[in-house]
């Protein structure tokens, strides 16, 4: 994992159990706030959404269903971080962890995903 800033780069084996994508965020939330992971190549574009009272995932983008989680106390210990289980392939890209209330959205980290694909080897028996 690189820290480069804004930008993470951040990869991992396909076939892995899981990748953490880490996002803290250290200001004061905004009142009624909700967390909001996006991956902008994607339609719907929701990765996952966290609210006061839980997740909302019902817009989220299906390649997704099951695979993403949070901490439940993530609003309370401003630790935004997603756990991606089973990453493939095609979930390498570049995803954005972000902060709301609704009117006004504050882009905390943005991380790009390498999910590298598995390598096989081939044993001979002679």
């Amino acid at each position: 994992m690189f820290d480069y800033g804004f930008i993470l780069y951040n990869s991992v084996n396909e076939g892995a159990e899981s990748v953490l994508l880490p996002c803290v965020y250290s200001d004061n939330p905004p009142e009624d706030p909700f967390l909001i992971w996006t991956r902008s190549d994607l339609s719907p574009n929701s990765v996952h959404l966290r609210r006061e009272n839980g997740d909302d995932l019902k817009n989220q983008n299906q390649r997704f269903r099951d695979r993403t989680s949070m901490n439940p106390d993530a609003l309370d210990t401003g630790n935004f971080s997603l756990t991606l289980r089973k990453p493939q392939q095609s979930d390498g890209g570049n995803y954005t962890c972000s902060i709301s209330d609704g009117i006004e959205e504050r882009e905390v980290k943005q991380i790009h995903l390498k999910v590298k694909g598995q390598i096989y080897k081939q044993h001979t028996l002679f």
